[in-house]
């Protein structure tokens, strides 16, 4: 169903002409109307528009016979909201627009792609006279916007360039519930908690071990557009201290333009395998050698951690490696096996569904998503169970020291101290101000003032 929209230059028509929606696989948005073009020197503007449609409506040319005064030419505006599985060959014939203007506007340098890559949501805002294309506008991402006129009968296109504008912002805080929660407090968002427990994911677990009296200071870019915040941008440095133990990192791009988290003497937070496959889960159940099994109801040996979270959640492969086995493997259910360097492998059971396009045999690296949290085999409810196995003997994921990663090379140690030690400075508590201390006057001796 067609929605229709009264942008403010319309608002100004003598008329507004109502029309029967049209049904072709998109969501429209679509007015026509009755315009006034006043004399030389009018303007016209619609905020309701983009910023650059100003430039459309100005390009735009109306025919007028000679000697006659310029009055009010019909012309249609049209904004489109792509649904899913439409096409600009379907959008124009639906407007009955004229299939040559498409193939004239596909023909511009630059602009097919930017044109044909049209996402559902994706809105593009046309004029046009009797099905004659006059202008174009189409947001192709959040910093460029497709701008067609056609001033004299010609296409002409331009990329209008709006691009994000960086400033550094610092927060504290302490935990008393979770890490969101304190966060929020400090007046963060929800995507800064998220990054800040990625940065620390490989020797935190914020679910299961952040406590009350937890703190964390945490310095990171926030990016801007024509002065509205957009969202956070990447963590600089951050400082969590944990139970009392303090954790730090930060960031370090190299010299091939690749940035990862380092501890301030430059070994890499990140770690040859993840602490846990699910990001946020609760542990059901830990590892055990004396467990009474809630489905068997005898006691056996746990060698693994359950992580228990809802039904398809995304399971993450704790470490590189190769899928060693896939498929339905006992009391396990559906499950996977990754054969990792050093003779490590681990397991992940009871998913509920495999990740697409994964089989035996294929490399995954850490962090991609290998299967879904489900309840297959034996299991009482949706969990992953996840074991850690060196040289075939299982090992306590939760205790098990993992391999370090490789720190950063004694010739880019130089450079890695000119670019983190300004950031970890701004971990440093604000200093407090100087105190200045008032003198009292010394006493002038009786008779010295009589001796001078």
């Amino acid at each position: 169903m067609a929605l229709v929209t009264r942008p403010y230059f319309v608002q100004a028509a003598e008329a507004v002409i109502a029309t029967q929606p049209r049904r072709f696989g998109v969501i429209a948005s679509c007015i026509v109307a009755g315009a006034i073009l006043a004399a030389a020197g009018a303007q016209v503007r619609n905020p309701a528009l983009d910023p650059v449609a100003d430039d459309f409506l100005s390009a735009v040319e109306f025919p007028v016979a000679a000697g006659q005064e310029p009055s009010a030419v019909p012309f249609e505006f049209v904004a489109v909201t792509i649904g899913r599985n439409d096409t600009l060959d379907q959008v124009f014939r639906g407007l009955q627009l004229k299939l040559s203007d498409l193939a004239e506007l596909r023909n511009l340098p630059d602009v097919r792609k930017s044109l044909d890559m049209i996402r559902p949501g994706d809105v593009i805002q046309l004029t046009h006279l009797d099905g004659e294309i006059k202008s174009l506008t189409r947001r192709i991402d959040e910093t460029a916007t497709l701008s067609v006129t056609r001033p004299d009968g010609v296409f002409s296109a331009n990329i209008v360039e709006n691009p994000l504008e960086s400033a550094e912002h610092s927060l504290r805080g302490s935990i008393e519930s979770s890490l969101y929660e304190a966060v929020n407090a400090a007046g963060g968002t929800n995507r800064l908690a998220v990054e800040l427990a990625h940065v620390f994911q490989y020797d935190i677990d914020f679910v299961n071990q952040a406590q009350p009296g937890d703190s964390f200071t945490v310095a990171y870019e926030q990016q801007f557009q024509d002065g509205e915040f957009v969202r956070d941008g990447d963590i600089l440095a951050a400082e969590f201290v944990n139970t009392g133990k303090t954790y730090r990192a930060v960031r370090y791009v190299g010299p091939n333009g690749k940035a990862d988290y380092y501890t301030p003497d430059g070994r890499p937070v990140r770690k040859a395998f993840l602490r846990y496959p699910v990001d946020y889960a609760r542990i059901s159940s830990g590892f055990s050698l004396a467990r009474r099994h809630p489905v068997l109801n005898r006691v056996r040996a746990h060698k693994g951690i359950d992580f228990a979270a809802a039904t398809g959640t995304p399971i993450k492969a704790a470490g590189a490696g190769r899928i060693a086995s896939r498929g339905r493997n006992g009391g396990y259910g559906n499950a996977v096996v990754l054969a990792h360097k050093n003779g490590i492998t681990t397991l992940y059971g009871h998913m509920s569904r495999f990740a697409k396009g994964q089989k035996v045999g294929d490399y995954v690296n850490q962090g991609q998503v290998i299967g879904y949290v489900g309840m297959t085999g034996l299991a009482s409810g949706p969990h992953v169970h996840y074991e850690y196995r060196v040289n075939g003997v299982h090992k306590n994921p939760a205790r098990v020291t993992v391999p370090k990663a490789d720190p950063i090379p004694e010739s880019l140690m130089a450079d890695f101290k000119a670019q983190t030690a300004p950031l970890l400075a701004r971990l440093d508590p604000p200093a407090a101000p100087a105190v200045q201390v008032a003198k009292a006057p010394v006493p002038q001796a009786a008779g010295s003032r009589a001796g001078r």
